[in-house]
């Protein structure tokens, strides 16, 4: 669902990154992809749309019980929302490098302040993610 999110974002002209976010029982709460330029909102990362839109159906800014499915890692920002929501798991795709925020640069959930430090499992169907996003660059060129 999330890679279906992220082919969407890129139907839109945004970065193709998609995420959903789903509960303790395994029920999607929240789907989108990257909204950045349609909203004009740098923080409209897939990550942090859906983190919103679950924490207003649930009517609460914790989410313990749920797990976020992204398609690329997430950047510092949203490593930062996915703690300050308390998500339990973080699923990602592909690996990222130059503006990750778990596994690169900053790994956020390794700092000794970070509020929460959710299990992380990287490189779910890396290809396939990192595919969609080469491909999006590639016809930018």
């Amino acid at each position: 669902m999330a890679l279906e999110e992220a082919r969407k974002a890129r139907l839109r002209g945004e970065v193709p990154v998609g995420a959903i976010l789903r509960d303790g029982s395994g029920r999607v709460l929240a789907a989108d992809g990257n909204r950045t330029e349609e909203l004009h909102d740098a923080s409209a990362h897939a990550e942090m749309l859906v983190l919103r839109a679950a924490a207003g159906l649930r009517g609460s800014a914790r989410l313990p019980d749920c797990d976020i499915v992204v398609t690329l890692e997430p950047c510092p920002m949203c490593a930062a929302a996915i703690s300050a929501f308390r998500l339990k798991r973080v699923i990602f795709g592909a690996y990222d490098p130059k503006g990750g925020g778990i596994e690169h640069g900053p790994q956020l959930y390794r700092a000794p302040g970070s509020h929460c430090r959710p299990e992380v499992i990287g490189g779910v169907r890396e290809q396939e993610a990192g595919q969609i996003l080469k491909d999006f660059f590639a016809a930018l060129r």
